[in-house]
């Protein structure tokens, strides 16, 4: 039995490129036709001559025994092994295209990297002005940290900002009024007792870091006495070589480290780069330094000892050896891994993820975190978040594959005309 290539072609999902069904139909006759046999000596060969309908028959059985093979695993193996062949390969449409028009495309290329230089000194004056707004956040911050810490108490005119919670409070307190006892009245001067008792908003930062994702997966049990500790964290922009930025974290005194102040620094890259420039797609961190943390004895949340027995084999002995190894913690994320320097140098898979998620989080707390911190606190900042990824996640699934966006797709290499542009 032969396989029938108009035929078959249907039994391909929509999203499968079109490109790879002939590479596919190539591999199926060889492992599935049975061996054919010769006219022995003597015979003649007849060649039969199919009507209609015995010819749909065929198609019919050839789309089946297609689909049944399809679900060998075998045969899947033998695809897959051929499709990672063909995976990345070029079609071969620019390669074929004629000398003038290659000319063409270098042309474009090098008008595309003036648009990229272009785009470079746009980021540039981009993060010069963030550098001369910075300082006008300053005021604002610092009052926002005073409130934080108890230093000082807003007035009713800086606390005039509508809440749903109050309209909430309001109708339960109407509904009260009807009810009202002396052991309400009660209950409600040790409240306010209580209420007088707190000192800013205790455990804002530990709060907005847990209902963070990204940050609370880096929280660890032991990190959270330390970071009810936490009174502010700045930014600090640098508009000179090199240009980039610092998250500062103020720590009021405690008993588990000697400093006040934990910084990490990023440098940041806003030129593209030298091996691929035509990539360019804005800015980016290319390096991070943190700094030294002077634990208390004791008190290092970043490492644990464990304690391992090791039997002799000679005298059949025990003993008992300890050994200090890193904890999971969230200030690791001052001791980052150093990106390896020089244009030979190589970056595993494990480093190279590693310091991805770190300047994920860094630029995440000093794009997010700390001017909206807040909202955070509040969690509604979080809504917004959450619609952008649903938004981000529907955009990638309608956009699996897009033949416009395929360099080497030949419009024409299937054999027929485009198709003709609809309008509804």
């Amino acid at each position: 039995m032969k396989f029938a290539l108009s035929s078959a072609v249907d039994l391909f999902p929509p999203y499968f490129p079109r490109a790879l069904h002939r590479e596919v139909l190539q591999i199926l006759p060889t492992m599935a036709e049975p061996e054919s046999k010769t006219p022995a000596e003597g015979e003649e060969e007849v060649e039969e001559v199919e009507s209609g309908d015995e010819q749909a028959d065929d198609d019919a059985q050839t789309a089946n025994a297609l689909s049944t093979m399809m679900q060998n695993p075998h045969v899947l193996a033998a695809i897959q092994d051929k499709l990672g062949s063909i995976v990345g390969t070029p079609s071969g449409y620019i390669q074929s295209l004629p000398k003038v028009v290659k000319r063409r495309l270098k042309a474009l290329k090098k008008l595309q990297f003036d648009v990229v230089k272009l785009e470079s000194e746009f980021y540039k004056e981009v993060h010069s002005l963030e550098c001369k707004y910075a300082s006008k956040y300053v005021s604002l911050f610092d009052k926002r940290k005073d409130i934080l810490n108890g230093i000082t108490e807003p007035t009713d005119e800086e606390s005039d900002w509508p809440s749903e919670d109050e309209k909430d409070d309001e109708e339960l307190a109407e509904d009260m009024k009807n009810k009202a006892k002396v052991e309400d009245e009660k209950k409600e001067e040790d409240k306010k007792e209580e209420e007088s008792d707190a000192k800013g908003v205790p455990h804002f930062w530990l709060t907005v870091f847990k209902n963070v994702d990204m940050l609370s997966e880096m929280v660890q049990d032991q990190d959270e006495p330390i970071l009810q500790h936490l009174q502010d964290i700045k930014v600090k922009f640098s508009e000179s070589e090199p240009m980039g930025f610092t998250l500062e974290f103020y720590f009021e005194a405690n008993e588990y480290f000697t400093e006040t102040v934990l910084t990490k620094q990023y440098t940041m890259r806003f030129e593209p780069d030298t091996q691929d420039p035509l990539a360019y797609e804005g800015p980016e961190i290319i390096k991070c330094q943190g700094c030294n943390i002077t634990w208390n004895k004791g008190k290092n949340v970043t490492v644990k000892v464990v304690k391992k027995k090791q039997k002799h084999k000679g005298r059949g002995t025990t003993r008992t050896v300890t050994k200090t190894v890193q904890n999971d913690s969230f200030f690791n994320f001052f001791n980052p891994p150093s990106v390896p320097e020089g244009e030979e140098a190589d970056m595993d898979e494990d480093l190279e993820a590693l310091l991805a998620a770190d300047f994920e989080i860094g630029h995440f707390i000093r794009e997010r975190i700390v001017p909206r911190a807040v909202l955070y606190f509040t969690g509604e900042a979080l809504e917004n978040d959450e619609y952008e990824e649903e938004n981000e996640e529907e955009h990638d699934e309608e956009g699996d594959y897009n033949e416009d966006d395929d360099p080497d797709f030949n419009p024409q290499g299937e054999g027929g005309k485009p198709a003709e542009c609809k309008q509804q």
